[in-house]
């Protein structure tokens, strides 16, 4: 498996998903979205996995400006790049391995990883 975390430093959620992984001893890579967002290829890798919209990668709890602007842009495309200028809009963990990929605390298919 090779498995990144992309996460909030204090989202409870994500750390529930490290611990997961620690607790089996998978290796994994942790990319704070608060310091460093998603990249461009990750979020489009992301949303191929899970057949998502941006809008459906939303954090439901995201406040502010951004948040409600993203709700309100018409073209896909535009939301994605407010995602990648904000990477605190994204709902968490989201959790890859290879091209697989899950958005929030997801333990059953996790599990479903480690058998394959």
């Amino acid at each position: 498996m090779n498995i990144q975390i992309f996460g909030k430093a204090k989202c409870f959620d994500t750390k529930k998903a490290e611990r997961y992984f620690k607790e089996r001893r998978v290796k994994y890579q942790f990319v704070d979205l608060s310091k460093f967002g998603i990249s461009r290829g990750e979020l489009r890798s992301v949303k191929t996995a899970l057949k998502c919209t941006a809008e459906d990668l939303l954090d439901p709890k995201a406040k502010g400006d951004a948040a409600a602007m993203l709700r309100y842009l018409a073209s896909e495309d535009a939301k994605d790049e407010k995602l990648l200028e904000d990477g605190t809009l994204l709902k968490t963990p989201i959790v890859r391995n290879g091209k697989k990929a899950t958005v929030g605390y997801c333990p059953e298919i996790w599990k479903e990883w480690e058998n394959e």
